[in-house]
């Protein structure tokens, strides 16, 4: 009766341990399911931010990581709260700050970001910072 008593309470410890097992995997497949799309989005905020000159477009950032341009664009905004085009205007006009504080003109920065147009880049620069580049080149080059 003892050795019958002791092999159920194995059994149903092993049992138990499989339970529990099973669930901590269940659980980790919930959670830990997004990695790859977290490497996705990193993958293509890293290749904007290493070709933010070139004419980059959703079509050219969804092939290079072969995914869906409208799943890309899903991801990417939830894990950034901005489209990929969004973020590679903040990225350029970033970038555009840089070079005007070095004192580079206004046209040759526009295009050096990848702009295509003169008039909106300029228009885009004073959307995000207030001011148009002229005058925050030379606000920032007035202040050396």
């Amino acid at each position: 009766m003892f050795f019958a008593l002791n092999k159920l309470a194995v059994m149903l410890k092993i049992e138990l341990m499989t339970f529990y097992e099973r669930e901590i995997n269940r659980i980790n497949s919930i959670i830990y399911s997004n990695n790859e799309q977290i490497e996705t989005v990193i993958g293509v905020r890293n290749y904007i931010d290493n070709n933010y000159g070139t004419d980059l477009n959703l079509d050219l950032l969804s092939q290079i990581r072969f995914i869906s341009k409208f799943h890309l664009l899903r991801l990417f905004k939830k894990y950034y709260g901005l489209t990929p085009r969004q973020y590679l205007i903040d990225k350029r006009i970033e970038k555009s700050k840089e070079h005007l504080k070095k004192g580079m003109s206004v046209t040759e920065t526009c295009f050096a970001v990848g702009f295509e147009s003169l008039s909106s880049f300029s228009t885009l620069f004073k959307t995000k910072t207030g001011k148009s580049p002229s005058e925050f080149q030379n606000e920032q080059l007035s202040r050396r």
